[in-house]
């Protein structure tokens, strides 16, 4: 309970400008893309925004990674467009709101552990896929509405909004080897802000895709039916947001911890999320999770602490309340160039470099991960498509290699020493490795280097005892684990071997 309680690190050294300047700096660039995300969901523009503030402020003080920036993610998003179309708005705040409860249930039962499972192949293929998506959303700007269709832009505009985002990518990029004092990113806004705005430059500008103005986050009851009919259509989206929202959220936490060689909490990130999104369900928030590009422009300004992305969620009310003339009137060309910017720094672009060094398998699921991340923006499928794959990989892997080397002893007792788990995939081939008919009355198998991991195993030492019982012969199994014991011993009903104890033998994993 301490620990929930212990929200803020007061002996952590905050630097208050990095903070403050990064903090405003993810405003900028949450405002234009959770209003993208909204109005490609079908919802109101203000909805997005609401959610932006919502998740942002809740998991900025509540979560369990300081430095992580959540709010309207495209992520979620995505997964909630049929339901939108299908029944409307309010199912949609009703499902927001179930998949925040799901999350929390994930977190009181520490379920977000397992994120660890994920390999580094997945890693890579996820934060590159996400890198392309970030990317690719950016090539929207570049497009206008002509007759209710949407055509690229030509002739000067097109020109106007190249240079303008080759100007924002150049101070991003030179400004640090100058100086540090302030993030590159909010003077390159700034500056391209100011230039636009003094020439009279006629370009695309935040007002051109949707009016941020509006009042605070209002309280409102999902008005839909409470009966097991609305719970069956809301809560196949429910399980899919939340499930997409804790895998993006978990995986980015993972991502920060390597980036600042600090370690966050999982279970309280999954709760601070699950809160957020109960929050969102009756406030007009179309929901979210931690958003990836938000949060690499959060640290890359130098942003360590939480009271970056409260200053990001405050700004945004704000905004929303009374700066949006102002705020309406940023170029679009400039929230391009610093997106496009963080889309090549979350590139893993290492990856490239070590291609060559790694395991073929590795190589395609890396691929698989990030082809399936851009193609169906599902983040928890391409995951779990990855896992999977490279459990199989893993299994097969190790399946072949299993060793058996056989001796005969003084006393004339075989003695069967097993290198490798003994699972499902190996049990064909350890079956292969025994002589029945040639073997004495005694026989040992020795688990010293081995173990007995799954069902399959154990049904095999079944079947192996079985056949030496009616050959009339005694197997014993010999240097057995505690667990492994303790399988064998669930086992009681299926099972009958002869197990010699070996109380003075300890295994690494047993020894502490």
């Amino acid at each position: 309970m301490k620990l929930y309680l212990n929200l803020f690190n007061f002996s952590q050294k905050i630097n208050y400008k990095a903070e403050i300047l990064a903090g405003l700096t993810v405003a900028m660039t949450m405002i234009p893309e959770s209003l993208s995300f909204a109005i490609l969901g079908g919802f109101p523009p203000l909805v997005g925004l609401y959610a932006a503030f919502i998740m942002g402020l809740f998991t900025a003080v509540f979560g369990g990674r300081p430095g992580m920036v959540s709010g309207g993610a495209g992520a979620t998003v995505i997964v909630l467009i049929a339901l939108m179309k299908s029944h409307g708005i309010d199912y949609v705040f009703a499902a927001v709101a179930l998949a925040g409860i799901l999350q929390i249930l994930v977190g009181v039962f520490k379920l977000g552990k397992f994120i660890r499972l994920v390999p580094q192949p997945v890693m890579f293929g996820f934060v590159n896929g996400l890198a392309i998506i970030i990317f690719m959303s950016q090539l929207e700007q570049f497009k206008t509405v002509i007759n209710g269709h949407a055509v690229w832009l030509s002739g000067n505009p097109l020109w106007i909004m190249l240079g303008l985002v080759a100007l924002t990518i150049a101070i991003v990029i030179l400004l640090p080897k100058l100086t540090k004092a302030v993030p590159s990113s909010l003077v390159a806004i700034i500056v391209v802000f100011i230039l636009v705005l003094v020439s009279g430059i006629d370009t695309k500008i935040v007002r051109n895709i949707a009016a941020v103005s509006g009042g605070f986050p209002p309280f409102h009851i999902p008005r839909v039916p409470l009966n097991l009919d609305t719970l069956t259509v809301i809560f196949p989206f429910a399980l899919i947001m939340a499930g997409v929202g804790l895998t993006e959220g978990l995986l980015t936490l993972n991502l920060v911890d390597e980036i600042t060689e600090t370690k966050g909490n999982s279970s309280r990130e999954c709760i601070a999320q699950g809160g957020a999104n109960i929050l969102n369900g009756f406030f007009f928030g179309m929901g979210g999770c931690p958003m990836i590009a938000q949060t690499l422009v959060n640290l890359s300004a130098g942003a360590r602490a939480r009271l970056s992305g409260i200053i990001a969620a405050l700004t945004i009310l704000l905004i929303i309340i009374w700066g949006a003339p102002v705020i309406e009137r940023v170029p679009m060309a400039a929230l391009v160039g610093v997106m496009i910017m963080v889309a090549i720094g979350t590139f893993e672009w290492m990856s490239f470099r070590i291609i060559n060094k790694m395991p073929k398998q590795d190589i395609f699921v890396g691929i698989l991960v990030a082809a399936i991340t851009v193609w169906l923006h599902n983040l928890a499928l391409a995951v779990l498509i990855g896992v999977i794959l490279s459990a199989l990989f893993f299994a097969w892997d190790s399946s072949k290699r299993i060793r058996v080397n056989k001796y005969l002893d003084t006393a004339g007792v075989m003695h069967y020493e097993l290198f490798g788990p003994l699972f499902f995939g190996s049990v064909t081939t350890f079956n292969e490795r025994f002589d029945i008919s040639s073997d004495p009355e005694q026989v040992i198998i020795d688990f010293k280097e081995s173990r007995i991991a799954d069902m399959s195993a154990i049904d095999a030492i079944n079947k192996l005892t079985n056949r030496y019982l009616e050959a009339k012969k005694v197997l014993h199994l010999k240097h057995l684990s505690a667990d492994c014991r303790s399988l064998l011993y669930d086992a009681e009903a299926v099972i009958d071997v002869n197990i010699l104890e070996d109380p003075n033998y300890l295994i690494a994993t047993d020894s502490k």
